[in-house]
C-alpha cells in the first residue's frame, strides 16, 4: 500500500475562485480511497476574473505572461495553505484554469504554469492533464469521471452542477461522461447584472416567469442533439448560447433566470431518463441552488443525493488529486469511453522531482 499526501487544485468556468483539497490518497491493489484533510476556495479577486475572463481577446503576448503570473500566484496561495494548516504535502496536482477549450480544432489550453507553482512552492507538480487526450482526438473533458468511478461507484450516475453541467454514468459495461449544458456560468453573468455575485439558493428565478419563447430557443440549440462525447467551452456559451440570452430584452433578469433554471433542469432531466440512472450523487455550486434542485427532482423519478457540504465544495478538487497520483503511478486516468479519443491515455505534465514517490 502507497499513501500521497496530494493538494488538488480546481478553477472552473464559474470563476468562483480556486479549490484547494488537501486529499490522503491510499493506493493498494488497483483500488483507490481517500480522506480530505483540509479544504479551502479561495475567491478570485475582480482583477483576477477580469484577467482571466478576458485572457482570450488579448494579444498573444499576455498568454504566456499570464501562464506565468497565474502559476506564481496559485503557488503562492498553496504554500501559504500549507503553512495555514501545518500540512505534509508530497506533491501538487493542478486543473489551472482553461482559456482555450477548442478540441475540435485539436487545442486545449489552461493558464496556471506548472514549473512556476513548483518553484514557489518547493514542491513537484502535475499538470495539463487535457493536452494528450486532444492529442490523441478526444475533446480533453470531462476528466472527472474516471475519479467518480473509482472513488463513488455506489452511485449510478455524479452530476456535477458547476459552471458547465456534466454527468458520468456506466452503461453497458462502459463508463460514460459529457458535458450536458452551462450552468452556474451563466447564472452568475445574469447575476451580474444585477450587481450580485450569484443568486443565492435560486431565490431571483423562483421569483421570475419562465418566457416559453427563450426556452424553445435554448432547448433548439444544435449542440442537445449531438452524440457523445461531446464538451463545451466558454467559446461556445459566448458565440451560441449567450447572444440568444441577451436579445431577449423585453425578459427581466428574474425571468431570464427563472427560465434558465427550467432549461437546465430539462436537459439534466433528459439525460438521467435516458442513461436510466436511479440515484444521482449531485455536486458542485449548483448543489446550493434549492430551486434548480427542486426543478431536476420534479423532472426525474431518481434519487437526488445532496453530500455533506466538504464534498460539494472539493470533489473535483479531490479528483485532480486522484488523477496525478494515478499519473505519477503510471496508470491510464483518461478513458477514450468518455472523451471520445483513439486510446485511452496516461495524461499529465511533471514538473520536479519525483523520485522519491515512483
Amino acid at each position: 500500500m502507497k499513501k500521497y499526501s496530494v493538494i488538488g487544485m480546481m478553477s472552473g468556468s464559474s470563476m468562483d475562485g480556486i479549490d484547494l483539497a488537501c486529499c490522503e490518497i491510499l493506493s493498494e491493489n488497483n483500488k483507490y480511497s481517500y480522506k480530505i484533510i483540509a479544504a479551502e476556495t479561495i475567491p478570485y479577486e475582480e482583477k483576477w476574473r477580469v484577467r482571466l475572463s478576458q485572457l482570450n481577446k488579448q494579444p498573444a503576448e499576455l498568454y504566456p505572461k499570464t501562464d506565468v503570473f497565474y502559476g506564481r500566484y496559485v503557488g503562492q496561495l498553496i504554500k501559504k495553505f500549507i503553512r495555514e494548516n501545518s500540512l505534509t504535502v508530497d506533491f501538487i496536482s493542478s486543473h489551472g484554469h482553461t482559456i482555450f477549450h477548442q478540441p475540435e480544432k485539436g487545442f486545449t489550453a489552461q493558464v496556471g504554469d506548472g514549473a512556476s507553482i513548483a518553484a514557489e512552492c518547493n514542491l513537484p507538480v502535475v499538470c495539463n492533464f487535457r493536452n494528450a487526450d486532444v492529442a490523441l482526438g478526444g475533446q480533453g473533458a470531462p476528466l472527472v469521471p474516471i475519479g467518480d468511478k473509482i472513488l463513488f461507484s455506489e452511485f449510478d450516475a455524479c452530476l456535477n452542477l458547476g459552471g458547465i453541467a456534466n454527468i458520468s454514468f456506466t452503461k453497458n459495461n462502459e463508463l460514460k461522461a459529457f458535458d450536458i449544458c452551462p450552468c452556474n456560468i451563466v447564472f452568475n453573468r445574469v447575476a451580474r447584472w444585477l450587481k450580485l455575485k450569484f443568486d443565492e439558493g435560486g431565490e431571483i428565478a423562483r421569483q421570475g416567469e419562465v418566457d416559453s419563447n427563450l426556452l424553445e430557443e435554448l432547448n433548439s440549440l444544435e449542440y442537445y442533439t449531438l452524440a457523445q462525447s461531446k464538451s463545451l467551452g466558454r467559446e461556445w456559451i459566448n458565440s451560441d448560447f449567450w447572444p440568444i440570452l441577451k436579445k431577449h430584452i423585453d425578459t427581466s433578469e428574474q425571468g431570464k433566470m427563472a427560465t434558465l433554471s427550467e432549461h437546465i433542469a430539462e436537459q439534466i432531466a433528459n439525460v438521467i431518463t435516458n442513461s436510466s440512472a436511479q440515484n444521482i450523487l449531485v455536486t458542485g455550486g449548483g448543489a446550493f441552488n434549492n430551486f434548480l434542485i427542486e426543478k431536476i427532482k420534479s423532472k426525474t423519478n431518481a434519487e437526488i443525493v445532496i453530500p455533506p457540504v466538504e464534498l460539494i465544495n472539493n470533489k473535483e478538487a479531490l479528483i485532480f488529486a486522484l488523477l496525478g497520483v494515478m499519473r505519477i503511478e503510471n496508470k491510464e486516468n483518461i478513458y477514450k469511453s468518455v472523451t471520445g479519443a483513439s486510446r485511452n491515455s496516461v495524461s499529465g505534465a511533471l514538473y520536479g522531482d519525483f523520485s522519491k514517490l515512483i
